[in-house]
């Protein structure tokens, strides 16, 4: 980016993208790059502290600068293929409910794109169309653009109309206010409202189509279980029947379970000795469960019921079988 240097705003944030690589920079190689004195960068790196960047200077024949972490996060410079790297990666990463994912980057993807200039779009689309992605078991693929629709009308509280293919294949036109995305590791499901229908629903994301943010704004309604996640699971069960009551203790505290553990499959509870305790209905097959628990990274130990016991253990010496070297048992 070549800027006049008379042009202060086009300085600053030519200055700011330098600086946001990671690296010092000499004042004398700044004032070079910028075509400006060293006098006029240490009055742009004093404009840069003003609004709120963290730059710190060191001291020498050639002092230099470099930009630290703050307290906050200031706006971010992305040069084009910064951009295009960023779009590419929360696409496929949103698109396919990668497990750790979630509403923070369907938000973050909704904002990117926004901005993005339209031939910046054209590539992020050309790279996304020329790669394959790798799921997990029968997770759902999703349309990026999809979710970020969904994000801007859920974050802007505007009724969201599309279409809905139901599990037998029923199509139908849905009007909501959405309420919350939430991601169980597999899936995407949408809590909202529906307007027709005057009740709650749930709807997986996979089966939606057509999104379209209409413009009408709608005052926020309160979800049941007064939470989202909370909500979905309840809704969960009674669809399929609560198949099971998992109960599992981990060897680790009740913060980290809960942040490995999607909120849809329960919530753990501390326990006075330390580690927690996770008991909720489950639906589906145990051999999932059993899998999901395993990923969680952490120590456990399941207490109930018998059928998720032997998946566990059944995984566990399959796991050791397919370790060379190791024995089985």
């Amino acid at each position: 980016m070549t800027t006049n240097s008379t042009d202060t705003p086009a300085r600053l944030l030519q200055l700011l993208s330098l600086l946001q690589t990671p690296r010092e920079w000499p004042g004398g190689e700044l004032a070079e790059r910028l075509r400006v004195s060293r006098r006029t960068v240490r009055r742009d790196i004093d404009r840069l502290r003003d609004l709120g960047y963290p730059v710190q200077a060191s001291m020498g024949a050639d002092g230099g600068y470099r930009l630290i972490a703050g307290k906050a996060l200031p706006p971010l410079v992305l040069d084009d293929e910064e951009a295009v790297a960023i779009a590419v990666g929360l696409r496929a990463g949103a698109g396919h409910a990668v497990d750790g994912v979630e509403e923070a980057s369907v938000r973050a993807l909704a904002k990117l794109e926004q901005v993005l200039p339209s031939r910046l779009r054209h590539r992020v689309a050309t790279l996304q169309a020329a790669t394959i992605p790798l799921t997990w078991g029968d997770g759902a693929t999703i349309a990026p653009e999809t979710l970020t629709v969904i994000a801007s009308a859920t974050a802007g509280t505007e009724r969201l109309r599309f279409h809905y293919r139901a599990a037998d294949g029923t199509e139908t036109r849905r009007l909501v206010e959405p309420f919350r995305l939430v991601s169980t590791g597999r899936r995407w499901y949408l809590v909202a409202y529906d307007i027709d229908r005057d009740a709650w629903r749930t709807f997986r994301v996979d089966r939606v189509s057509e999104p379209f943010a209409t413009g009408a704004r709608f005052a926020p309604r309160e979800v049941p279980e007064g939470d989202a996640a909370e909500y979905l699971r309840r809704s969960m069960e009674s669809r399929g029947g609560a198949a099971y009551e998992v109960d599992v203790e981990f060897a680790a505290p009740v913060e980290e379970v809960a942040a490995r553990v999607p909120p849809a499959v329960g919530r753990p509870e501390g326990l006075p000795g330390g580690g927690c305790r996770l008991r909720a209905a489950a639906s589906g097959p145990v051999e999932w469960m059993a899998v999901r628990l395993a990923m969680s990274g952490f120590d456990f130990r399941v207490r109930g019921p018998e059928e998720l016991v032997t998946a566990v253990r059944e995984l566990g010496s399959r796991m050791t079988r397919a370790a060379p070297g190791m024995p089985a048992g």
